[in-house]
């Protein structure tokens, strides 16, 4: 693992991969707003390969519906950026794959697609681990890639807080 020089501080992909391989615990992501952010960082990590397995763009409802069995039902009711959706979807990481644990974000990064009940910078992250699932919803700030490096920021943390405790 690599630290900063001037600072000391590991990265955030760096703490995740460790913490994973040291557990012995798999990954899967499934991310829409991201667009894959979360597991190229994690991907950077040298030892990356011993923990996940695999990573899902799911940026359309149709996808979310096949490949992480989000429901019909949930995305008409609450919509693809909801704390259901968010739920489902990292659940379906776990369920679906087979995984230890999954990582998922949804989100409106801007900007355009934002409304007043959900306005840009609105992103739910989950992380299911084994039989526990975490969502947090975020109200992020900035331009688009502003408010997706968050979002992978934020997901990454959750990843750790949750695999850790």
């Amino acid at each position: 693992m690599s630290e900063d020089k001037i600072t000391g501080t590991v990265s955030l992909e760096e703490t995740a991969v460790r913490l994973l391989l040291e557990k012995h615990l798999t990954l899967t992501t499934a991310e829409s707003c991201t667009g894959g952010m979360c597991a190229s960082r994690i991907v950077n990590v040298s030892g990356a390969s011993g923990t996940l397995m695999q990573g899902i763009v799911t940026y359309s409802n149709e996808a979310k519906e096949k490949y992480l069995h989000v429901k019909h039902e949930t995305l008409l009711q609450h919509g693809a950026v909801s704390h259901e959706t968010a739920y489902e979807m990292a659940r379906g990481c776990v369920d679906v794959c087979g995984t230890d644990c999954g990582i998922a974000t949804t989100g409106i990064a801007g900007p355009g697609g934002g409304t007043p009940e959900k306005p840009v910078g609105l992103v739910y992250i989950a992380c299911a681990f084994r039989d526990r699932t975490v969502v947090k919803k975020l109200n992020l700030k900035g331009d688009r890639s502003e408010i997706r490096a968050q979002a992978a920021d934020c997901a990454l943390r959750l990843l750790i807080e949750t695999c850790d405790s």
